[in-house]
This record gives C-alpha cells, structure tokens and sequence, in this order.
C-alpha cells in the first residue's frame, strides 16, 4: 500500500469551509483530550470558555477589546499571506507601532495639553509608520538580496523587544519600573463608558475606537485586494509568480510595498493597543497578538471579512483562557489549531490516493548475464 498526494485539478467552492470547520472540530477533540490528561473537564472548560467570554454584554465588550489588535495584526498577516509573502514580524511590526505611538507624548513631539482629536491621529500616523518601517526591512532584504523573510521578520521581532526594553527601563522609565508613565487623558482612545452619562446602558463597557480602526481598516483591504488594479496584481504574484512575470509586473516593488503596508497596519494594532486598553508603554505590551494573528490570518483563509470573525473567537479564548488551569492550555490550543489547518490547507490543494498493489515477481530475461555462483553452490 501507497499514499501519494495528487494535486486537485479543480477544487469545489465547499471543499475549503468544509475542510476548515472539520480541522477546527479535530483541534477541539484533541484540546479536549489533552485536558482530560491533565485532570481537567473538558465539557466544564468549554462551557467557561463560552460564558466568560459571551455570558454578557460585559464580557462580550472586553472580548472586542482583545479582538481588536487580532483585527488589525490578523488584517496585516492576511495581506501579506494572499501574496504568499511569510511575515512572521507583525508582533514585531505591533510592538514598534505602539513605540512609535508613545513618542508623540513621551519625547514629547508636541506640546502638552495638546487636544485629543490632533493628538490621536498623530500617534496613529507615527504608529504607523514606526511598523510600517520595521515590515520595510524584511521586504527590501527579499526583494534586493532574495533574503528568506521568515527568517529575518522572525529575528526583527527579538529586535524590536529589545528596543522597547531600552526605553521602559531606561529614558522612559517610571521610577525604574518597566513602564513608562501614563499617558495624558488627551491621548486615551475614547470608550463606549465614556458616554455613559447619555447613554447608561454604556456603562462599564470597554471597547474603545480602536475597534472603528479595525472595521475601516478590514473595509479598505477588502476594496485593495478585490477592487483594484494593484490588488490584483497582487492575487496574481501569490497564485502564480511566474504569469506575474509575464505580464510584466514588478514584483520586487510590490512585494515591498505590500510588507510595508502589512507591517503599518501592525502598527496600527500597537498604536490602538497602547492608547485604547494600556494608557502606558510597558515590555509585556502583547501577549503574542503578532504570533496569534497567523493562525487568525489562515482561519480566516486570508479573507479581511472573516479575519474579523476569526479574531472575535480568539479574543475569546485569550480573555477566558486567563482563568482555565493549567495556563498553558490557551496557547496550547492555538497551535493545535494552527497545526489542523495547515493539514488542512494541504487537503483542499490535494487530493490523498492510497494506492494497493501486489509486489513484482523479478524474473530472468533470456540472454541476460546472471550473476556468478558463490564457490561451493551446487
């Protein structure tokens, strides 16, 4: 018996949902058996997952402040995947958005008591373009010297950690703490509770604009990728280079553009993150949002529409994950989940044949030399 992996010729419209939903079923049941293992209740720990994460109106907004960054990190991932371009920086690209957000008010680069609705918008720009400047390092070295951009987007997020450490415990630090100080109220993404007074029923309630930022922002790449000429062009480079070539497209010049855009709107992510939910620049910014948004990204089969699905679902297990014992079991459950749909991405490309047959008997040709008797045969 054979198994031999056939390319599919023509793959059914249903073959892919089909295939992603029966990966992420596979990933529950062996989440569930893992805890089992460990001593835990599987059914219980689901339950709790749903409950804590939309029991409530409360819960739900706290979700939607998770999913936020995931949003945007998983949006960043997604564009540059549809071009079969790997950056695997975006917690890098968040991280020096959330830097370079910081600045405006830490440096500072404009006065205090600047007001919010000229203050905001000029950390989002310098968010952006600090991430969008950290994705333009990994694109330049693939396009103008063939550098494996796995490699080098991954090693930029070690830098970029660094580099905040620097600031938190160095020129910013808040009486040697690892942490700035906070940010003035004119820099705070506005919150749903910030209108409480005209609307009660927004009391409590922490999603904040950057959720807006997310929404637009899944809007805008959905009419790049699908709308137009350069959207296109890039469908074209991730399906097939080598037609790209033909039709005379630069390729190098795209694909630095579209590293420089993913890694902006990573840094949109940092930017929304620090000023929407933290207030404060700290090390320990992201809980991974950066590694999380690839496996948001291939959920979501780098579709900006279903990005914002994918990362409501795990924005929840992030929030509920806090209190399910042991802890590791969140994470463990996002690379199981990564690992069932990278399975099932070679399925829908795929077709599996197994393939029986019976050995062949190796026969004689007449005429043909025969190999010579061992001294002592008969």
């Amino acid at each position: 018996m054979r198994i031999r992996l056939e390319p599919r010729l023509v793959t059914p419209r249903w073959l892919s949902a089909a295939i992603t939903l029966g990966a992420i079923a596979v990933a529950l049941a062996i989440s569930a058996l893992i805890i089992a293992l460990v001593g835990g209740d599987p059914i219980a720990s689901y339950i709790h997952i749903i409950g804590s994460s939309f029991g409530s109106v409360g819960v739900l907004s706290d979700t939607l402040v998770k999913a936020t960054p995931l949003i945007l990190t998983g949006l960043a991932c997604a564009l540059a995947f549809r071009m079969r371009l790997w950056n695997i920086g975006a917690e890098g690209q968040f991280l020096m958005g959330a830097w370079g957000a910081s600045a405006v008010v830490l440096v500072p680069l404009v006065p205090a008591g600047t007001p919010g609705i000229v203050l905001i918008p000029l950390m989002m720009i310098a968010g952006m373009i600090a991430g969008g400047l950290w994705g333009l390092i990994p694109g330049l070295l693939k396009a103008r010297l063939a550098v494996n951009e796995i490699i080098t987007s991954l090693m930029l997020n070690y830098v970029a950690l660094a580099w905040i450490q620097f600031w938190v415990f160095g020129p910013w630090s808040q009486s040697g703490f690892q942490q700035t100080k906070p940010f003035p109220r004119e820099a705070w993404l506005p919150r749903l509770s910030d209108v409480a007074g005209s609307v009660p029923a927004f009391g409590g309630l922490t999603v904040h604009l950057g959720l807006l930022f997310g929404l637009v922002a899944a809007a805008l790449v959905w009419v790049f990728l699908e709308r137009s000429r350069f959207g296109y062009e890039i469908r074209l480079i991730g399906d097939s280079p080598r037609a790209a070539r033909y039709a005379g497209i630069d390729i190098g010049r795209r694909l630095v553009i579209v590293f420089a855009i993913s890694g902006a709107l990573a840094g949109l992510a940092g930017m929304s993150e620090v000023n929407g939910s933290v207030h404060y620049l700290q090390d320990h910014i992201s809980p991974g949002y950066g590694f999380t948004a690839i496996i948001v990204a291939y959920l979501a089969k780098f579709r900006p529409g279903r990005v914002i699905v994918a990362a409501i679902l795990f924005g929840a297990l992030i929030l509920a994950g806090r209190e399910i014992q042991p802890s590791g079991v969140p994470a463990m459950m996002q690379g199981i989940i990564l690992f069932t749909l990278i399975v099932g991405d070679v399925l829908v490309r795929y077709r599996v044949r197994i393939e029986h047959g019976k050995p062949v008997a190796m026969t004689a040709t007449p005429g043909a030399p025969t190999a010579p008797s061992a001294p002592g045969d008969a």
